[in-house]
């Protein structure tokens, strides 16, 4: 999602990168990250079917790769329109953020492609990068500007950097946040009730608080560090990326690092049959680390 900041938050990585802290007892005692593939360009969007098939990006060679429950890794999808961030819903589609023309995807388990965002309000998106999807179907996508190489376009055709929502079966999005400088990573609770949404370049990730109609209220900080991907545990934990993992108690409480021996920690979500594998998109590789705690995408 954001390779073009890397160098100049190296050094800030370098001190990040610390041994493995687990004070949440969340972690297979004694187990460390496995390295399962250092073949891929950039990976991102790590997302999990119902059955704890994992699937990610390939960005920069615009693939999307399935990891499945057998430790099988093979190609799920070429010409992916630039897919970064990536979510199921609840029908099995994996919805993406298809930045090569800044839109939104339905990709189906055919890999039957529906278009769902193709503008905001005619002006061209500035590149959905990281979403999530509610319990009807609505979907919650972050929208920075981060400069392409396969774009025809040097600047944004909009100002704001925001937080959008699409209510199901809509084609507009509705713009739900424009009060962070840099949304990046975003994920809901369960529930339904709480999302949060990581504003990389500020540092800090916020949680608000979910209406009835979709609508956000009750923006408040939830911790003063920033995130690339984001997931939840059964536990309510929140991890975030960058430098490695770093797992956060729902009161904001820092209860684990998790190192990942790689330039760029970007996105992460919990797979395999019971979910209790943490899957990693670290930079050129992927990662798994068996956890004590079950992630709770459905």
């Amino acid at each position: 999602m954001i390779r073009s900041l890397l160098f100049l938050l190296l050094p800030a990585l370098a001190c990040a990168q610390q041994p493995l802290i687990d004070s949440g007892n969340i972690v297979v005692p004694g187990a460390t990250p496995r390295l399962v593939s250092h073949a891929f360009a950039f990976t991102e969007g790590a997302s999990t079917d119902r059955d704890g098939n994992v699937f990610f990006t390939d960005q920069p060679n615009n693939k999307i790769w399935e990891y499945d429950v057998n430790d099988h890794l093979s190609l799920f999808m070429d010409s992916t329109g630039r897919s970064n961030g990536m979510y199921f819903d609840p029908q099995g589609n994996l919805i993406t953020c298809a930045d090569e023309h800044d839109q939104l995807w339905s990709i189906s388990p055919r890999r039957q492609v529906r278009v769902l965002v193709r503008d905001y309000q005619g002006h061209r998106l500035n590149g959905p990068n990281d979403c999530w999807v509610d319990a009807r179907g609505g979907i919650y996508f972050t929208d920075p500007y981060y400069q392409r190489p396969w774009w025809d376009r040097t600047q944004p055709d909009i100002s704001g950097q925001d937080v959008y929502y699409l209510p199901p079966g809509a084609s507009q999005p509705i713009l739900m946040d424009s009060s962070l400088v840099k949304p990046n990573g975003i994920v809901g609770t369960p529930d339904g009730r709480h999302l949060y949404v990581a504003d990389i370049q500020d540092g800090k990730t916020y949680v608000f608080t979910i209406g009835a109609d979709g609508r956000l209220s009750d923006k408040r900080l939830f911790v003063t560090m920033g995130s690339d991907g984001m997931t939840l545990d059964e536990r309510g934990n929140v991890y975030l990326t960058g430098g490695g993992v770093t797992v956060f108690s729902p009161s904001g409480k820092r209860i684990a690092h998790i190192p990942i021996p790689e330039k760029w920690t970007a996105n992460l979500c919990f797979g395999g049959r019971d979910k209790r594998t943490l899957f990693i998109t670290a930079s050129e590789g992927i990662y798994v680390l068996p956890m004590q705690v079950a992630g709770v995408e459905p």
